[in-house]
């Protein structure tokens, strides 16, 4: 996903907003997400020896504390970023920014080796590909490095938790009744997604295509999924092919925030503006423009800022003994308060907000 600028102070946190559906949470994430992780070799180590918790433990003051999002200067990312060294900071901890400029699979290999070396105490790490990564992971927590995922998932058995934005079903579900609305249940609609294998894309994209399943949702057909791999040049010209090999399109859906703005832009200015319908996952000043034309009538997201500060607090959690992974252990993340780790490791940040032109200037982000 994507998006640019540091957490600003007068940031909202976003509050649910009702769009139709129920959607459980404990949000997730662009892993939201996300777990797939029983494919493909992932290395043999159980990672750190088992430990017991002690909730009462105090923060260790000095933690170092990295984060390797899917690539640097993508706007959601940055954002992402920046909510974690907000966490770091008021724990007193030595935040790092690490990462590729690009999102393929195997580009943040050589960034977690790095900072084995560098004898980091946790790595943070938005996975582009959630079993590449899981040799060196597990590297790292067998150097007795905590390994908290987020947004994108890596493989179970090669972190210790995942923050995750929302559930996958949650955000599946959102994504087909935001679609739903915007054509009237009825007609071709087309996915634009960022990488192949991003773990938390492909989490939601299974969750639509079971919800364009049921009866309600008979009506629309998913003709293509394309990858932008959160490009934005390249997400344009999918964009405009996907408008070009399919002439009854009704709806463009992506679930990423650079394939959407792209989507945007490129609808903005052509015929297709106001007969085609991009809806998907965005960030409010990356969409605001596009919904102040109606080029855009709703799309959907939680803020990113937040997950990178829970993951900064689950990550300090870790590292001082408070918690170890197990589900029903409890933490506090600063400002969010208190959360509670779920079945396989996951902390769930929230539902997402549906945006549009009535809500849309009371988020700055």
């Amino acid at each position: 996903m994507s998006l640019r600028s540091t957490r600003p102070g007068s940031v909202r946190r976003l509050a649910p907003v009702a769009v139709g559906l129920v959607l459980a949470v404990g949000l997730s994430a662009c892993g939201g997400t996300t777990r797939d992780s029983s494919a493909g070799d992932t290395g043999g180590s159980t990672g750190a020896a088992a430990a017991t918790a002690n909730p009462d433990a105090p923060i260790r003051e000095g933690l170092k504390i990295a984060f390797l999002p899917k690539q640097l200067n993508n706007p959601y990312s940055d954002i992402e970023a920046g909510g974690g060294q907000t966490a770091v900071t008021e724990l007193k901890g030595d935040y790092k920014l690490v990462g590729p400029n690009d999102a393929s699979a195997s580009s943040q290999v050589s960034y977690i080796n790095t900072l084995i070396q560098q004898q980091q105490d946790v790595i943070g790490i938005a996975a582009n590909d959630p079993n590449a990564v899981c040799p060196s992971l597990n590297q790292a927590r067998d150097a007795g490095i905590k390994v908290v995922a987020f947004d994108s998932d890596a493989a179970k058995q090669c972190r210790d938790v995942f923050v995750n934005q929302a559930t996958t079903q949650g955000i599946g579900e959102t994504l087909v009744k935001m679609t739903h609305d915007l054509t009237g249940g009825q007609g071709d609609i087309a996915i634009l997604s960022a990488t192949p294998n991003a773990t938390n894309q492909n989490a939601w994209i299974a969750v639509v295509q079971e919800e364009l399943k049921k009866p309600e949702n008979a009506g629309m057909k998913l003709v293509a999924t394309v990858y932008g791999n959160d490009d934005d040049q390249k997400s344009f010209q999918e964009a405009q092919g996907l408008l070009q090999t399919y002439p009854n399109l009704k709806a463009i859906v992506s679930p990423t925030t650079v394939g959407i703005a792209a989507t945007a832009r490129y609808v903005s200015s052509s015929s297709y503006k106001g007969k085609v319908a991009v809806t998907g996952l965005g960030t409010p000043n990356q969409m605001r423009e596009f919904v102040k034309d109606g080029t855009v009538s709703q799309f959907a997201l939680w803020n990113p800022a937040d997950i990178g500060y829970l993951a900064g607090y689950a990550g300090a959690a870790l590292a001082s003994g408070q918690i170890t992974g197990k589900q029903g252990e409890t933490f506090t993340a600063g400002k969010l308060g208190k959360y509670t780790i779920g079945a396989d490791g996951e902390i769930v940040l929230g539902p997402p907000t549906v945006f549009n032109a009535q809500n849309i200037d009371q988020f700055n982000f």
